[in-house]
């Protein structure tokens, strides 16, 4: 797959289902059965003869028969439809919660159809890879999948690809759903999630650890955890961040002395971590920043772009704050006039574009300066932030140096003591690992979120919802392979 693919939402099609009116159900079940397509829905359906029955059978109590009280019966039957068109007077006396609940999405989804004679027509969105199988699946019936051309003012539904980010996919959709026009950030947010994550939990036996638990999570091991095995990857790339930074510490279950120190130990320098996790943050925020000004760019323009705060105007402002404070620290006057001239510049674009945004006269300029304020903040407390990567190491160091005098410190008194130090080693050890993980998890999360996030995303975009119940004979299932883009 191109990276041009990987880093954006899979391309959608405006289509629409054209068929005979005699052929809508079966095209629709069809449809449903695919499960790659979202029809348009009416926004006030009138609930049909199916749906009717439905919520007659959910409003009375269903009787329970000798020996099964307690028992839950059909009421959490999955949505399901009949291959013909059923007797909807026996689902209800059969209470056929399943396929009533089928059929009541198919009423709501005919009411969206336009006749025209003979003729039926729905309009909708399908992934363009998908269309020719979608359209060799209706024909039989009948039935065509036209490609339409997008109406002017209208934004596709986004769908994020389920391969091979999967893992990391959940970093942003917990966040919000990307608008189509933006990228996907799911790879490059999973890589910068499990980086910062291995500077606050740094530790090469941590991580070993992290890194066995994923290839038990991929073995399906223990079967309990099974439903997330797809999540693997995840934990596997923290576990190695989590080991290539404690090599860097020369950390193996605290300063053991296993390791050598390869960069600097956190409890021995803690100044230079904190300088180096703002730096590494800061060089962070300009990366968000400059995707954001291609964001901003495909959202509304090249004007957007330039004057927006997580724009180019935003990225210009932040570079010449960076490059005017390592003048200052390196005592490079040169460096610092200049970056402090191109911070200036930027913000005075980023004045531009927010006073663009007003109602002008003296309140937009009121509200000019308390917005530019805002964004001088922002850019600075942002920064200082990423300070919590140092810190929340520099704890976890502590913790782990802690276990280890405390085992040490045992270890030199007999038997007892050797036994005291490995009950003192393994519950320090797995309380510091379960603790630190859960703090760098929730920190990461947070710098992911608020820091980064904040730069690439303006608007939110609407996921995309196919429509998928799978058929079904009058009394049993058939297990139907939805479709899987990307």
């Amino acid at each position: 797959m191109p990276w041009s693919e990987a880093v954006t939402p899979v391309r959608m099609r405006r289509v629409a289902v054209v068929v005979p009116h005699a052929a809508l159900r079966d095209t629709l079940v069809r449809i449903a059965e695919a499960g790659c397509v979202e029809l348009d829905r009416v926004e006030e359906a009138v609930p049909g003869p199916a749906a009717r029955r439905l919520q007659r059978l959910e409003g009375r109590p269903e009787p329970t028969p000798p020996g099964t009280r307690g028992v839950p019966q059909a009421a959490d039957e999955a949505p399901a439809l009949a291959l013909t068109a059923p007797d909807l007077d026996l689902l209800e006396r059969r209470r056929s919660l399943g396929l009533l609940a089928g059929e009541a999405q198919l009423e709501e989804r005919t009411q969206g159809a336009v006749l025209r004679g003979e003729v039926a027509a729905l309009a909708g969105w399908c992934p363009a890879a998908e269309v020719p199988r979608v359209a060799r699946r209706l024909a039989p019936a009948g039935g065509a999948l036209v490609p339409l051309r997008t109406p002017p003012g209208t934004d596709p539904p986004t769908l994020l690809r389920s391969a091979p980010s999967a893992s990391f996919t959940p970093l942003v959709t917990t966040y919000g759903t990307p608008p189509y026009a933006d990228f996907d950030p799911s790879w490059p947010a999973g890589i910068t999630y499990v980086a910062m994550f291995g500077i606050m939990f740094g530790d090469v036996g941590h991580g070993a650890l992290l890194l066995g638990g994923a290839l038990a999570l991929r073995l399906g091991r223990p079967r309990g955890l099974a439903r997330f095995s797809r999540l693997w990857p995840f934990l596997a790339g923290a576990g190695l961040a989590a080991m290539l930074a404690g090599a860097a510490y020369g950390e193996f279950f605290g300063p053991t002395g296993v390791l050598p120190v390869l960069w600097l130990s956190p409890l021995r320098s803690p100044a230079r971590l904190l300088a180096a996790a703002v730096v590494f943050g800061a060089g962070l925020l300009a990366v968000a920043n400059a995707a954001g000004a291609v964001n901003r760019w495909r959202e509304g323009g090249p004007g957007k772009a330039l004057y927006a705060s997580s724009g180019c105007a935003g990225l210009l402002f932040f570079l010449g704050l960076g490059l005017s404070a390592a003048g200052l620290a390196l005592h490079r006057s040169a460096a610092a006039v200049l970056g402090a001239a191109l911070a200036l510049a930027g913000l005075g674009l980023v004045a531009v574009g927010l006073y663009r945004s007003t109602a002008a006269g003296f309140a937009g300029l009121a509200e000019t300066g308390v917005r530019l304020f805002d964004v001088v903040v922002r850019a600075a407390t942002n920064t200082v932030s990423f300070a919590r990567l140092a810190a929340f190491g520099l704890t976890h160091a502590a913790l782990a140096d802690l276990v280890w005098r405390g085992t040490t410190g045992l270890a030199g008194w007999g038997a007892a003591g050797a036994a005291g130090a490995v009950v003192v080693f393994v519950v320090g050890t797995a309380a510091s690992l379960a603790l630190e993980a859960l703090v760098a998890c929730v920190q990461a999360l947070r710098l992911e979120f608020y820091e980064i996030f904040s730069r690439l995303f303006e608007t939110e975009g609407r996921p995309f919802r196919p429509w998928h119940v799978p058929s079904a004979a009058a009394d049993a299932e058939t297990e139907v392979t939805g479709c899987s883009p990307g």
